[in-house]
């Protein structure tokens, strides 16, 4: 059973989707826009994993939309593994490609690679509702999350604008989670 289910890089990528925001439903064309994958490979995996009984489906009118089945005896153990596999940087990155964030990216200490107990992460055009499930990774993960939400048109702005504050984070060592800066 593991073996078919780690056997590619789009099930895990799926996985990590899906399982990070298990109260929502995704259709193919979305996951695969959101994991920047083809459609037909990400149908496959679904499909798989629809058999193994991790995910299911629901039909309305002509899309059909995926969503991690919660009470799968799998479910919140492949949910840990694929956290930890992905260590606290991915398991941001997951996180904001279900939330529609344009870009984001770790600054600071922790992005040099200091010890420290506190991510300082900058955000690009998502809701502020993001803001409660990066709560849920600081208490898995035992970090502090020092978060700045920029709207899109916000950071344009500023970046025209030449602003300091963040030419100066963006000047610096960063680990980029999704988008361009």
């Amino acid at each position: 059973m593991l073996k078919s289910l780690f056997s590619s890089s789009v099930r895990a990528d799926v996985l990590s989707l899906l399982l990070n925001s298990p109260d929502e439903k995704f259709y193919i064309r979305e996951i695969a826009k959101l994991l920047r994958k083809n459609p037909s490979g990400v149908k496959r995996e679904l499909d798989n994993l629809e058999q193994m009984g991790i995910v299911f489906s629901e039909k309305v009118a002509n899309l059909k939309y995926f969503q991690a089945d919660k009470n799968s005896p799998l479910f919140s153990e492949l949910k840990d593994l694929i956290a930890k596999s992905l260590g606290l940087p991915g398991a941001i990155k997951a996180l904001l490609r279900a939330s529609g964030a344009k870009a984001a990216f770790i600054y600071g200490p922790y992005a040099e690679g200091e010890d420290v107990n506190t991510v300082d992460l900058v955000i690009i055009g998502a809701l502020p509702s993001v803001m409660k499930e990066l709560k849920s990774l600081e208490k898995k993960f035992g970090y502090k999350i020092s978060c700045m939400l920029i709207e899109e048109d916000e950071y344009k702005l500023k970046r025209k604008k030449k602003d300091a504050t963040l030419k100066r984070l963006i000047s610096g060592k960063r680990i980029s989670l999704i988008g361009r800066v």
